[in-house]
């Protein structure tokens, strides 16, 4: 496996499950589950090791492993000397600060001398500085919120994705300091042969985002409304038309981004479209 892809994955937790439903989508069989802490693919050159996810840019910095997946937030956090090749849009979170309810908050000089307890010393440090605000930092892993509870620090900074673990403690988001994804990271010192794999991946990787960010869009229009329908399906071209069996009437098939979906679909059925199918994309190559 001297010439193959080593890739650091999240052995549990929030990232794990989507890491490997994106290499399933690009087509990469692995064996994956509980207390697994190696596998190789059958299908592609690479080895896939499970691991802790603090512990994988380490692991990336140092050359044990080629590419990880982690969250931004952990790549900023550790400070290791990595890549960030590519965003993968998954795994969306903010590392936010909140404070007890019913606590009156005016903004972020209101932390002035007062104690923060955090999973994430570095980027709230980061944070406050550049805010101008000089408060106690309490480095502190897991159940950061019940901190203010047990009479540790008057506020927290941790990560947030729905919010209703901060609700359930007892604690109101009251600052975003930080916006966080998953992303694939690199080691710096690629040879040319892992490169051009590296390449390779990228390549299904963008293919699989760019499916899931866009529609296919079949439908039936008259004829002297097919270029005002057409401007607003642009494709991947331009609109495929085929003329029906019906006089006056044409086939148009395109494609269509997710974002502009359904103000531009409202728009396609006031010029007169008719019998509108939306397919799912399973790979979209540019």
């Amino acid at each position: 496996m001297t010439s193959a892809l080593r890739i650091a994955l999240q052995k549990s937790g929030r990232l794990s499950e989507d890491s490997y439903q994106l290499f399933k989508e690009c087509g990469i069989r692995f064996d994956y589950g509980t207390g697994k802490l190696r596998s190789v693919s059958s299908n592609f050159p690479a080895e896939f090791l499970f691991l802790r996810d603090d512990d994988i840019p380490g692991y990336v910095e140092d050359g044990v492993a080629d590419l990880g997946i982690v969250g931004e937030n952990v790549a900023v956090e550790t400070g290791r000397s990595v890549n960030t090749i590519h965003k993968l849009g998954f795994s969306k979170c903010r590392l936010s600060i909140a404070i007890p309810r019913g606590t009156e908050w005016s903004g972020i000089q209101d932390l002035t001398g007062k104690s923060i307890a955090t999973s994430y010393p570095t980027l709230l440090g980061n944070y406050l500085k550049g805010a101008g605000v000089n408060a106690d930092i309490h480095e502190i892993s897991g159940s950061v919120e019940i901190a203010p509870g047990i009479g540790l620090a008057e506020a927290v900074c941790d990560i947030v994705s729905s919010g209703s673990t901060l609700l359930s403690n007892g604690l109101q988001e009251v600052e975003t300091i930080f916006r966080s994804e998953a992303i694939l990271i690199a080691n710096p010192e690629l040879d040319a042969d892992k490169q051009t794999l590296v390449d390779k991946l990228l390549f299904r990787i963008k293919a699989v985002q760019a499916a899931k960010n866009n529609k296919y869009i079949v439908l039936n229009a008259p004829n002297h409304a097919i270029g005002q329908i057409t401007s607003l399906l642009p494709g991947m071209r331009s609109p495929t038309v085929t003329p029906l069996a019906t006089e006056g009437w044409s086939s148009v098939h395109s494609v269509l981004n997710e974002n502009e979906f359904w103000e531009n679909i409202e728009a396609i059925r006031a010029a007169g479209a008719e019998g509108i199918l939306v397919i799912p994309i399973e790979k979209m190559i540019y």
